[in-house]
């Protein structure tokens, strides 16, 4: 029996279980496909770091000793893996299991006929070990609960991985939980450290230049490209968040403000999504610094340690979890019945008047980033309140973001973004007007808007969508307690107002539809 493992493109974890105690002469392939970056209008960032950290990926397990490594760049999948089957006479290809369903169907689809059988190649499917929990316990601690909070996961996990716990087995600090104490608004002068970007080396060039061939079907600037393509690129950028960043994440995590695009924000998810780096050793660094601070004259700030291990070990495997939980129709999600097309201007920052959008829209088609309240409370929350088609947003968040697939994106926007789930995930939906907006950034400042107008020729269009959702969802919305305040608010509105409310925004949805953002 011979066997070859395929190794996907975000599995490019050298010390992963698919290649661990694997002899240095087994077969190994990686597959750039051409197909697959015309499945969505990717950005061009996105495509290269996969192709670019593919490419150097296949080089370092050359130099690993790895004897017989093969790269194929084809239009599809499916070609380059029969000729390598053929050519190796594989009976057996071995594949991680990949963390989206779409392309686990497809394998499975594949006709992968073999030399040595008629029933052609066997699939071997190995343990995806590149998250703390697996999926079956995951799926095991979620059946027959009746609700399934992240708070709860995150303080199993705590327990289970003995992860900022003292010997007494309570949380450190003697809290699980410091979230209030990371949401400040932005303030003057602040001074955040500038981002670990890398120039692209001949491998990064080469696959640019391949990207910019594609042309017209993408999405966003390729240049300037300043992401870490490499393992040791990427333990650069950990090290850099540890010595630079994370002592000041906590505080301003949530905080926007024009021109500073990473804040003081880890940039650790592509590489974590790709497979550069474990969230194990991840985790493990980030307590090890703080351990190492506690009683020196720089001891850091336990809510912004505990506040990005959060991120990981609670909701990213969170995240995850409930992916596989929910199941394949989870993509379908649209509790709210909304059909309103993504507007124009998803796709072109400089078609919107609403500074909020247009910084945060522009920073994604420059970087392919944005940070959590960026997609959360500016451009999720548009989506939301403007009525957009679930399917839409996810699709656009998961073409734009340098960060994303299906197993992110399907639960952070279809259930925490824009409440399309009904309230599988979140309690309530996120939600608010300008005045948040206001609050957390400097976007209101010189924008063509009035923040503080709900009715007026110049209102925000965030004050009279924000109202008008709470009002066409007022019987849905009831049911989740968290609402009944602002609800509360809502009905004290005088009934004229309120139908100005409502032709306001039908006045906006229907110009968006036709490409324009008012009728004013």
């Amino acid at each position: 029996m011979t066997t070859g493992l395929w190794i996907l493109g975000n599995q490019l974890a050298i010390a992963g279980g698919h290649l661990r105690d694997r002899p240095k002469d087994t077969p190994l392939a990686l597959i750039e496909s051409r197909n697959f970056s015309t499945a969505r209008p990717y950005h061009r960032q996105k495509l290269v770091l996969v192709w670019s950290a593919m490419r150097h990926f296949a080089e370092d397990l050359r130099a690993a000793g790895y004897t017989d490594v093969t790269y194929a760049i084809a239009d599809d999948f499916a070609t380059p893996l029969r000729d390598w089957i053929a050519d190796r006479g594989l009976d057996t290809v071995a594949v991680m299991e990949p963390t989206d369903f779409p392309f686990r169907r497809a394998i499975e689809a594949m006709p992968l006929p073999s030399t040595n059988s008629p029933d052609g190649v066997a699939i071997d499917w190995l343990d995806n070990d590149l998250f703390f929990q697996s999926e079956a316990k995951f799926v095991k601690w979620a059946k027959g609960r009746k609700r399934l909070r992240m708070e709860d996961f995150y303080r199993q996990s705590r327990k289970d991985f003995d992860i900022l716990m003292t010997e007494d087995g309570e949380p450190a600090g003697d809290r699980w939980n410091f979230d209030k104490e990371n949401r400040k608004p932005p303030k003057k002068g602040l001074n955040p450290p500038p981002s670990l970007l890398f120039e692209p080396d001949e491998i990064t060039c080469e696959v640019m230049a391949k990207v910019e061939e594609i042309g017209g079907e993408l999405y966003g600037q390729m240049e300037p490209f300043g992401w870490a393509v490499t393992r040791s690129q990427a333990l650069e950028v950990l090290d850099n968040f540890l010595e630079k960043r994370l002592a000041g994440f906590g505080t301003y995590q949530d905080a926007m403000v024009t021109g500073e695009t990473t804040m003081w924000h880890a940039l650790l998810s592509p590489y974590l999504n790709l497979g550069l780096l474990s969230p194990h050793e991840v985790v493990e660094a980030i307590e090890t610094e703080y351990e190492k601070s506690v009683g020196s004259d720089n001891e850091m700030s336990l809510a912004s340690v505990e506040g990005v291990i959060r991120q990981i070990l609670g909701w990213r495997e969170y995240m995850r979890g409930l992916y596989v939980f929910f199941g394949e129709d989870y993509a379908e999600s649209n509790a709210l019945d909304h059909h309103q097309p993504l507007p124009e201007f998803f796709w072109d920052a400089s078609k919107t008047k609403m500074n909020c959008l247009k910084q945060s829209l522009k920073q994604v088609e420059e970087t392919g980033y944005g940070h959590h309240i960026q997609r959360l409370m500016v451009l999720a929350n548009f989506a939301t309140i403007a009525g957009i088609e679930p399917q839409a947003i996810e699709q656009w968040f998961h073409a734009a973001f340098i960060d994303a697939y299906d197993w992110v994106m399907q639960t952070n926007v279809l259930g925490m973004g824009i409440f399309a789930d009904g309230g599988k995930l979140a309690t309530k939906p996120y939600v608010a007007s300008a005045n948040y907006i206001h609050k957390m950034s400097d976007y209101c400042k010189g924008c063509a808007y009035d923040r503080k107008d709900r009715l007026g020729e110049k209102a925000c269009p965030f004050n009279y969508l924000y109202w008008n959702f709470l009002d066409r969802h007022h019987d849905t919305l009831k049911s989740q307690g968290r609402m009944n305040l602002i609800l509360a608010q809502l009905r004290k509105i005088p009934e004229g107002d309120r139908q100005q409310i409502r032709d306001r925004a039908q006045e906006f949805l229907a110009a968006l539809s036709y490409g324009k953002e008012s009728q004013n």
